[in-house]
């Protein structure tokens, strides 16, 4: 019996992928009143975190990823239905009218959507097998929508890696540039607001605003620019105002993750700045732009301010959830989404000072920069007052296409 007993306690018991000995489960076995309390609680505390450690030790990075973007692209699915019924039952004014709050705001803040971010980076650059190619890339194609006949390789094996499908280049004759007016579109997308600035304040989707002086930062860049800062208005727009007559006008444009994710120059101008504002990267689609005030001044951001033949004149790429990278072409020196950058702060440099030049000349549809996946884009820029957009809110609009003219 003994010798029994010794072989039964030698055997293993499998608890959360780990073998544990019996020896461990034996005061779980005996009579309650044979131990203290206590005692049975620390053999019940010590089995959960044996349990526990051993469920942990099987995650993987790659499972993690894979349930983040399967969770994503379910929930990009959800939100296009929900926005399709409210459309339909028109009461989508009802639900810009409902903001988070700052408890809201500050929990969202909380994900390390950076660091996810990264990771969702690192692995879009692992290559995949061959086999692997075309059912990887049709889900997203199918997914989200997108056009492969406009691709210039439409053959989904040349892609290496999901980073090289999502840079994808188009056909020449894709996207023609309207020579007819005097800013185009940088980029496809839907439009989610244009117009005047009014009261220092810029709207990200109807109803919804955010501050001019919070998204472009202070004015310590001015000296590049023909900013004047002798005038008797204290108001930042008023500053940005560099010729009598003239307004300010925006436009914001969403990038969904099947459209083209490089950006274009929208017009004839010089980019003399260009500041950085590492940021959270919340996600930017137009149901968040809803819920969420300031949104852009939350996230991740390059601005790059000049100046065109009327007065001002900026782009503002703004990153989002798993969009940390956004590369400027001719700007080797920026580097977003590095965790050397703090929350908070920003950094600036100029064009005209480092390079003893006036700056870096851009011409319309000229090429000036890409997405990792896909965001949003803010043009602030100065203009005649009776300079039009040939817009509509909600539109989808292509690289190329006419935004407004004179």
């Amino acid at each position: 019996m003994a010798a029994s007993r010794a072989w039964l306690l030698s055997m293993p018991l499998r608890a959360g992928g780990l073998s544990l000995p019996w020896s461990v489960h034996l005061p779980l076995l005996t009579p309650c009143c044979s131990r203290p309390s206590i005692r049975r609680f620390s053999s019940y505390h010590r089995i959960l975190q044996m349990i526990a450690f051993g469920i942990a030790s099987r995650v993987r990075p790659l499972h993690l990823l894979v349930a983040t973007s399967g969770g994503y692209v379910g929930y990009c699915q959800y939100h296009k239905y929900k926005l399709r019924e409210l459309e339909h039952s028109g009461i989508e004014d009802l639900v810009q009218k409902s903001l988070a709050s700052e408890w809201q705001v500050g929990l969202y803040k909380t994900i390390p959507t950076r660091l996810l971010s990264r990771a969702w980076g690192r692995l879009n650059q692992v290559e995949l097998p061959t086999w692997m190619r075309k059912p990887v890339y049709n889900l997203y194609i199918w997914t989200f929508g997108v056009n492969m006949k406009e691709a210039a390789v439409e053959d989904l094996q040349h892609y290496r890696n999901l980073s090289e499908f999502f840079r994808r280049k188009l056909k020449p004759q894709a996207r023609p540039v309207s020579n007819s007016h005097c800013v185009i579109s940088p980029s496809d997308g839907k439009i989610l607001h244009f117009g005047r600035v009014k009261n220092c304040e810029v709207e990200q989707v109807k109803g919804v605003t955010y501050s001019l002086e919070t998204f472009l930062g202070p004015q310590t860049w001015s000296e590049n620019l023909e900013i004047s800062n002798s005038k008797s208005e204290t108001t930042f727009q008023d500053h940005l105002v560099t010729r009598e007559g003239n307004d300010l006008y925006h436009c914001v444009i969403y990038l969904a993750p099947g459209d083209y994710h490089c950006f274009h120059s929208p017009a004839d101008w010089r980019v003399a700045h260009r500041r950085h504002f590492p940021g959270s990267l919340m996600s930017v689609n137009p149901g968040v732009a809803r819920w969420i005030k300031e949104l852009f001044c939350h996230n991740e951001r390059v601005v790059l301010a000049g100046d065109w033949t009327h007065g001002f004149f900026s782009l503002t790429a703004v990153g989002a959830t798993n969009v940390g990278s956004i590369r400027i072409y001719f700007d080797n020196d920026l580097h977003t989404n590095s965790p050397r950058y703090m929350k908070g702060s920003y950094n600036d440099f100029s064009f005209v000072t480092n390079n003893n030049e006036g700056g870096i000349t851009m011409r319309k549809g000229e090429h000036l920069g890409e997405f990792n996946l896909g965001s949003t884009i803010v043009l602030i820029f100065e203009a005649p007052k009776d300079f039009t957009f040939s817009l509509k809110p909600g539109q989808k609009i292509r690289f190329g296409e006419a935004l407004g003219s004179i």
